[in-house]
Order: C-alpha cells, then structure tokens, then sequence
C-alpha cells in the first residue's frame, strides 16, 4: 500500500527533516507515527499525501511512484486520500451536512449520491442525527467526527490523522480512537500521528517511531 525506500527530505536552511526513511505499510492496517516536536512526523504526512516532494529515495502508493506523477495530476492523486487535522478546519457558517459533502461538490458528483454518501458517512461517525447542525453547536468530540466523516466521504483507502486528538480530553481522544479503529476494520489504511503514547498504548496497532528524522524502533 505505502512503501518508502531511502526516503530524504531536507529544507531550505539546511534542516534534513527525514533521513533515508524505509518502511512498509500495509493495506487495510492501522499504524500509529510519534516521536518529539519536530521528529519528522507531519513532513512523513505531507510527503505520503504528496503536499510536498521527497529530495531522495522513493515513495509508492497502491502502486503508484509519486516521483512521476505531474503536479497537474496531484489533486487525482488525492482522491485516494482522507485527511483529519487536530483543527478540524470545519466552515463555520454551513451545515454539518454541507461540510461533509464538500469534497464531493468539487469533485463534480450528483445530488443524489452526495446525499447517500454523505448520509452513510455521518452514520458511521454516529452523527446523521445533527446533519443540519452548524459546528458552532456541537462539542469538540462532534467536530471532531465531522472532520473524520468529511475525510472518508469520498471512500479513500488511505485515511491520515495528524495530532487529530490534541484539542481533547482522554475520554473524548479515546472516542475518536475508536471512531478510526472501525474505518480500519472496514480495509481503509489509517495512519495517526500522535506524541500521546499512554493513548496509543491502548491500541493493538503496529507503530513507526521517528527520531531526529530517523526511523529509530518499533517499540514505545
């Protein structure tokens, strides 16, 4: 599914955020990234969501070389994936209903399946109930699983959450843990960023830990 071979990343100023990075991630499992405050976490995120290029080495997705697709061709490439943020960058003045179906009004789908989509999305999340709430009304838990239904909408197989629990309390991150637990369970590749390790310690997940922009152990 994703697969870095000598991957390298090094910044304006000299910075090597990401240092001959090789790993394997499989389809449909869960893994979770952590490490220190600029370890290399969010920069291993953007490469794989292709927001920002590797420098060296190669990055394989479902079989695709992410070296050779165009910049022309990176928002097709995107489709594959859902992205949840710890701000979960919900648009304030529309409905749950309308944030969620976002991605699929600027992909051009018909009213009727954005409609059924958007319904299946919000019933996994549990929250079909609050589809003509605005954000405003809801806890931070609640936006927090729109963020999550909007990033799934679209069916991608990959779904990526950096820090998507660091605006909540342990009762609440351990909610949505368990919301992302149940897409994997469903064959979707999920990869979390988190430096909360007595959370992801309650998680049977395989797990990747950086240092200094190395993969360094596979143990917590």
């Amino acid at each position: 599914m994703i697969t870095f071979s000598d991957v390298s990343k090094r910044y304006k100023g000299g910075q090597e955020a990401l240092k001959q990075i090789n790993c394997h991630l499989d389809v449909g499992d869960m893994y979770f990234l952590t490490g220190h405050s600029g370890a290399g976490k969010s920069t291993f995120l953007r490469l794989v969501a292709l927001i920002e290029r590797a420098d060296r080495g190669q990055i394989v997705i479902n079989g695709q070389n992410l070296g050779r697709i165009s910049n022309h061709n990176i928002p097709y490439f995107r489709r594959q994936i859902g992205m949840v943020f710890q701000n979960h960058h919900l648009l304030s003045d529309r409905t749950v209903f309308d944030n969620v179906a976002l991605p699929l009004v600027i992909a051009g789908f018909r009213h009727q399946e954005i409609r059924r989509r958007v319904h299946a999305a919000l019933d996994k999340v549990k929250l079909l109930h609050k589809e003509k709430a605005r954000p405003h009304t809801l806890s931070s838990g609640q936006q927090q699983r729109v963020a999550i239904a909007r990033a799934v909408v679209n069916k991608p197989p990959i779904l990526l959450a950096d820090e998507p629990t660091g605006n909540l309390d342990p009762a609440l991150s351990l909610e949505i843990m368990q919301v992302f637990m149940e897409f994997k369970a469903l064959g979707t590749t999920v990869l979390i960023v988190s430096h909360d390790i007595q959370l992801l310690r309650q998680f049977p997940c395989s797990h990747l830990i950086l240092r200094e922009g190395e993969l360094v152990d596979d143990t917590f």
